[in-house]
């Protein structure tokens, strides 16, 4: 069996599973949750919650603040489909298994992809706590989720991306931030292969290169996204700042602690998008 072919399988084998767990819950809005982001998870009307383990040929996350569960059901009156832990370059897994989820999600039938992140702050304007509306990004895992044959059934050889984040919900978060006096800064998003957080050298050739922040996800979905046509929006929750001038040591702990501390405001910028999508 040709490799393309073993993909195509993969993913339908995937997708056949949750309809029938699910009995054909049709939700349109994916959502995947970053480090620390549970709290949008609570407020889930859920219907019904698929361990990662169960789902065939999915990945299992190893980063213990990724618990690892599909919940599917509705948020603010919209029907949903969120993932509870992504899977990261650094856990050992190729970009195509990180990826695997998001092509089972547009195959399932969703309509546009929510995405949030937990990333360490470059531009000296913005403090850990605020949140951050991504604009671009730049790609610096040295690696891509498209490489190998191209599935023509899923999109085109060469996609372009020019705008990877889709400019009208870009606006509904704009609008939503502005009604809600919540401060949106908007940025570029540098991806790094990660485990360890960057060095001071390492920060200011990010900066130099265009960044305001810089994580360790994210960019591999949304390049999978936009192969498959699928409309996507990201935002940081800025859980550090990184200031090579007065870099000081930050934990996984700390990062969750600020993750939860921001997440209220997220909260309240999904909710309202939400409820304004059709």
């Amino acid at each position: 069996m040709s490799m393309s072919k073993e993909q195509i399988n993969k993913v339908s084998e995937a997708q056949e599973f949750l309809k029938e767990k699910t009995n054909n819950f049709n939700p349109e809005t994916g959502i995947i949750l970053g480090t620390g982001l549970s709290r949008l998870a609570d407020k889930i009307d859920r219907e019904y919650t698929i361990d990662y383990e169960d789902i065939p040929h999915f990945p299992l996350s190893t980063v213990e603040s990724h618990s690892g569960k599909l919940i599917y059901g509705n948020l603010f009156g919209q029907p949903v489909v969120a993932m509870q832990g992504r899977f990261h370059y650094y856990e050992g897994y190729t970009l195509q298994q990180v990826t695997f989820p998001v092509r089972v999600l547009k195959s399932s039938g969703i309509s546009r992809l929510l995405i949030s992140n937990a990333a360490g702050a470059m531009n000296k304007k913005f403090r850990k706590g605020n949140l951050m509306l991504i604009t671009d990004h730049i790609n610096l895992l040295m690696d891509n989720p498209l490489i190998g044959p191209n599935i023509d059934k899923w999109g085109p050889r060469f996609p372009d991306m020019s705008a990877p984040y889709d400019e009208k919900m870009n606006n509904l978060f704009r609008n939503v931030a502005q009604k809600k006096n919540i401060d949106l800064f908007e940025g570029v998003y540098i991806a790094m292969q990660g485990p360890t957080l960057e060095t001071r050298a390492e920060y200011r050739m990010l900066a130099n290169l265009g960044g305001d922040a810089v994580g360790m996800s994210t960019v591999p979905e949304v390049i999978v996204a936009n192969h498959m046509g699928l409309p996507c929006v990201a935002i940081s929750v800025l859980t550090d700042e990184c200031d090579p001038d007065n870099l000081k040591p930050v934990t996984l702990e700390e990062i969750i602690e600020t993750a939860g501390v921001a997440e209220k405001d997220l909260v309240i910028l999904f909710e309202d998008v939400l409820k304004a999508l059709p």
